[in-house]
């Protein structure tokens, strides 16, 4: 027992060990994170029946969240490099879970409105600064055991989301999907307080307003048009107008970061040899993976005649998949090293892709169960592999803004893959009417092409995983070791 962390010794708190703080923090954040991407959807319904409103006005709750999301991507990386990834991660906690509390005690849409934009805006720090915290606490050859912590979050807490959204909503409220965040929330700041040691690397940069003012709304605008393009239509005029001034503002966010003296995004960073083919494959099998849970459930409607409810469920095997893809990674990737797996992983993926466009796969419930699995494991074992060799290279002082791209990176190769297939389904898919396969199947087929590409940029990573750094019989052991504290190379560990 140790006294309390502000040094008062009124109260006895455990000694936690900085490295397991960090590992319990991280995940407890990101399965909060990862619940809330999807767990509101099966609840739009509900909650505009009780707020009296059309369900139009309720799919702004979703808007909302997903939109702040990506408005915070672009000072994630520079908020915690200021003013230190542990001060930046709690704060951005504790905002997310008094956000949810205000949600489930929303007494009108706007108000939940506002508090799922709150939600998303912290939603869009937790994830690059935590994982920014995690691989300055693991060195590169000891992040291949991270593979089951990034899993969890990422994999199984959005497959969970729906059928808790759902059962939560029949059998208590829809409030109580907001609600369930706050034990796990202050918990977790608790503990984060307790354990985790500030990491600081330190900038003496000036703020990039201009890159912010350009960036920012530039995500935002895009976001928007990509994730409700599909759903509001393509002609929609203010899907048309956010599509074409984001499109704008990126271009002119890429000619503005590369002049400026200390950018915002660090878009050098794509010219590192594994990062920048890490951060292009993070895109592309995200646009494969998030295509095809898009068309896939649709395809199963439009073969068999399934229910939504059938139709989402039977895709939940792939969170299985990925599941044990961590264990996979890490027993393979230190044998075969990144490039050998990862090839392998995504051509066996694009190949599995395939199998589900062939007639006859969809019409066989059992079938699709078995490929949605395969999916999960094989896609989730490249995924992971990329994650883990693409910041092998990358040193600490860099590390928060190259999470931030990457996330930026992805989340934007996701919302395209939902794009395409969106437009190659076209308006084949009119709710009381028979629906014709064909389309869907050609969408599943262009996501195979794109799995199946993504391949040739696997050949740029490195070939062997990292090892551990040559041994200096005489140097001491480093202090973080011998006391058990944790301490980012080139940057300040704090107590």
């Amino acid at each position: 027992m140790t006294a309390s962390p502000s040094g008062s010794g009124w109260f006895p708190v455990p000694r936690i060990r900085p490295r397991v703080a960090v590992v319990l923090v991280y995940v407890a954040a990101m399965c909060m994170n990862g619940l809330d991407s999807t767990i509101v959807n099966p609840a739009l319904y509900t909650i505009a029946e009780d707020f009296g409103r059309p369900l139009s006005a309720a799919n702004t709750v979703e808007t909302a969240f997903l939109v702040a999301l990506a408005l915070a991507l672009p000072v994630a990386g520079w908020l915690g490099d200021r003013y230190g990834t542990k001060r930046v991660f709690l704060g951005s906690l504790a905002v997310f879970t008094a956000a949810s509390a205000l949600c489930g005690l929303a007494w009108d849409l706007p108000v939940l409105v506002v508090a799922r934009a709150l939600q998303g805006l912290a939603g869009g720090l937790l994830t690059p600064v935590g994982m920014t915290l995690l691989f300055r606490a693991f060195a590169p050859e000891e992040r291949v055991g991270l593979a089951k912590v990034l899993i969890v979050p990422t994999a199984l807490m959005p497959a969970l989301g729906p059928p808790l959204g759902g059962l939560l909503t029949e059998h208590l409220s829809w409030h109580w999907l907001f609600f369930v965040n706050v034990p796990v929330g202050v918990a977790a700041l608790l503990l984060g307080v307790a354990g985790l040691r500030e990491q600081v690397e330190g900038t003496a940069d000036r703020f990039d307003r201009a890159g912010f003012w350009l960036a920012t709304p530039a995500l935002g605008l895009l976001t928007y048009a990509l994730g409700f393009g599909p759903s509001h239509g393509w002609a929609e005029p203010a899907v048309v107008v956010s599509a074409v001034c984001g499109a704008v503002l990126l271009v002119a966010t890429v000619l503005q970061q590369r002049r400026a003296p200390a950018p915002l995004l660090g878009l050098r960073l794509f010219a590192d040899r594994y990062y920048g083919p890490a951060a292009a494959l993070a895109a592309l099998t995200a646009a494969g993976l998030m295509g095809v849970l898009f068309v896939v459930p649709l395809l199963f409607q439009a073969a068999l005649g399934a229910s939504a409810l059938d139709a989402g469920l039977v895709v939940f095997p792939e969170a299985i998949g990925l599941m044990l893809a961590s264990q996979a990674v890490d027993r393979l990737l230190p044998r075969l090293g990144p490039r050998r797996l990862v090839v392998a992983a995504l051509l066996a993926a694009a190949v599995v892709f395939g199998a589900l466009a062939v007639p006859g796969t969809a019409e066989n419930v059992w079938s699709v169960r078995a490929l949605m699995f395969l999916i999960g494991l094989v896609l989730g074992t490249a995924v992971l592999s990329v994650q883990l060799a693409g910041f092998e290279t990358v040193a600490p002082p860099d590390m928060g803004q190259a999470m931030g791209l990457f996330q930026i990176v992805r989340t934007l190769g996701g919302a395209l893959g939902i794009a395409l297939c969106a437009a190659l389904v076209g308006g084949s898919h009119t709710a009381g009417e028979t629906m014709d396969a064909a389309p869907f199947r050609s969408a599943v087929w262009a996501t195979a092409l794109l799995v199946a590409v993504s391949a040739l940029l696997a050949l740029r990573l490195p070939r062997m995983a990292a090892g551990p750094p040559p041994v200096d019989d005489e140097q001491p052991p480093p202090a973080s070791e011998a006391s058990g504290a944790t301490q980012a190379p080139g940057g300040t560990s704090a107590p």
